[in-house]
């Protein structure tokens, strides 16, 4: 992989949290991530998605299907990311959580 390549590989969530943060402010029309600010169980519409995906992503490291461990681990911290938002909190956040763990 090329050095460019590791830094859009690196940079991922940064640039999907700044979308997060972009449809939660401009609220576009059929947007799934809108839908999420504006749903009318409000926040707890994410919270539900987060234990759901939390549970598909322990049934698949359950079955040991990798292909789909990773796909329901995006699942999963895409929803926590919105959650993220939602709270006023951001990426930088987890960031020194996770950093001053170690």
């Amino acid at each position: 992989m090329s050095d460019d390549a590791d830094a859009d590989t690196e940079a991922v969530l940064d640039a999907l949290f700044a979308t997060i943060e972009d449809r939660r402010d401009e609220l576009p029309e059929g947007s799934y991530t809108a839908s999420l600010f504006t749903h009318e169980k409000g926040e707890n519409a994410t919270l539900e998605k987060i234990g759901e995906e939390a549970t598909e992503v322990i049934l698949a490291a359950k079955d040991d299907d990798r292909e789909e461990l990773v796909a329901e681990s995006a699942d999963l911290v895409y929803h926590l990311l919105v959650l993220l938002a939602m709270k006023d909190l951001t990426v930088d956040d987890l960031r020194a959580e996770l950093k001053d763990r170690f």
